[in-house]
């Protein structure tokens, strides 16, 4: 017998995908990417629990106090060093007109949410198209939020050492941060940058301008983040600083739901095709036996 060939597996290059294997592949990940209708739901859990798992995480962030502290020394030479260092002075401004120090500590601690969670039900019900892309953008600013706040963990200004700020909450005795009197020992006192009061205010107000028919709709979208940026300042919880991160996180958001939906959430169709029937069974009449 001749000698016979022994063909091995080694060096041979793998078999290319076949065009109906790359095909099914693309579809998939075109379904996968494609926007879905949102279902209450899903969306009442997914949020809920996306929240209560921002909170936990937030605070078990470590405390590192001292750290914190030199961070806002930092930050505050560095605002100096721009000509910036404005905090105080707005600080001390506000604190003199109870009317408006009072509204201010009420706003801090309750548009942050109200707003948010309203421009969310807004878009679910008026624009549910866009609403899983618009809704991405918002999980994963946070999500970057929670890494800044464990990569550089920060003292509001109220909370500096050797400074004149006042924690307007405390004076006024009004219910307002979480990290003032008795709610500071549930919250991460040193969780300040980046602020999410902006990054969330700014996703709020950008959606509205973006998406909103009505002109003083779309108005109160570019006011919002603007005031809440006074507020944040102006009650020694951040500083402007803080509100810069906030502001790219967002971007970071922003540029994420873009690569995953390749288009920026405002551009896609506000409605979702309904679905399509099932096409009834066609009737086939019965043949009389002769």
């Amino acid at each position: 017998m001749g000698d016979s060939t022994v063909t091995t597996l080694e060096g041979r290059e793998p078999a290319a995908a076949s065009p109906v294997e790359e095909a099914a592949a693309t579809g998939r990940l075109r379904r996968l990417r494609a926007p879905r209708r949102p279902r209450l739901w899903f969306e009442i859990l997914l949020i809920a629990v996306s929240y209560a798992t921002y909170s936990l995480v937030r605070n078990a962030v470590p405390e590192q106090r001292a750290e914190a502290l030199r961070n806002a020394d930092l930050i505050w030479r560095l605002e100096g060093q721009l000509g910036a260092a404005f905090e105080e002075s707005v600080n001390h401004a506000v604190n003199s007109v109870t009317w408006l120090v009072v509204g201010m500590n009420y706003y801090y601690a309750t548009l942050h949410f109200v707003v948010t969670l309203g421009v969310l039900v807004w878009l679910y019900r008026r624009h549910p198209g866009r609403y899983a892309a618009t809704r991405l953008v918002l999980f994963v600013t946070t999500g970057f939020a929670l890494v800044g706040f464990y990569l550089f963990p920060l003292a509001p200004p109220r909370l500096m050492n050797g400074q004149n700020f006042i924690d307007t909450v405390l004076v006024h005795q009004t219910w307002g941060s979480m990290a003032s009197g008795d709610m500071k020992n549930v919250s991460n006192q040193y969780a300040a940058m980046p602020s999410m009061h902006i990054g969330w205010s700014l996703w709020c107000g950008l959606t509205l301008f973006a998406l909103a028919s009505v002109p003083w709709v779309r108005v109160l979208g570019l006011v919002y983040p603007v005031l809440t940026l006074v507020v944040i300042v102006a009650t020694a919880n951040h500083f402007w600083l803080d509100a810069v991160g906030g502001v790219l996180c967002l971007a970071v958001g922003y540029g994420v739901a873009h690569a995953w939906y390749g288009r920026r959430p405002s551009a896609l169709p506000r409605h979702l095709p309904e679905p399509a029937a099932p096409a009834a069974p066609e009737h086939v009449p019965l043949q009389k036996q002769p």
